[in-house]
């Protein structure tokens, strides 16, 4: 997801993919916020965010509340657990997972969650 947007706005790492490694899965199969969500945080910030400490934060925020609003009136949650019905951290969950063809569900979340970033980030 981050580094999608990131490509979309011509920027390049090989840092975006490992950053995000622990955001994935629920935060690390924890069950946790969702990791296209979390990318999605991360995304607003990288075209957003503040570039030194005490640089003033309340405009990101204000995205990033607008986005998880957003994302949880359309989906109907934002913690991985509660969106794919499956805890990831077991191998029951991955299973259930799998057999379920939940990745069709989180391809939607990251599309969903790149394009609200995107409308978010403004021109």
């Amino acid at each position: 997801m981050l580094l999608a947007v990131a490509e979309s706005q011509g920027l390049q790492s090989e840092f975006f993919p490992q950053i995000a490694t622990g955001f994935c899965s629920g935060l690390a199969r924890t069950g946790g916020t969702c990791g296209a969500l979390n990318g999605a945080v991360m995304a607003l910030g990288l075209l957003g965010g503040r570039s030194q400490p005490g640089e003033p934060v309340d405009e990101i925020y204000q995205r990033v509340q607008t986005l998880m609003q957003r994302f949880e009136a359309q989906f109907g949650a934002h913690d991985c657990q509660a969106l794919t019905g499956c805890h990831l951290g077991t191998a029951e969950g991955q299973e259930q997972y799998r057999a379920t063809n939940q990745k069709e569900k989180c391809l939607e979340y990251v599309s969903e969650a790149t394009r609200m970033v995107l409308e978010l980030a403004g021109p």
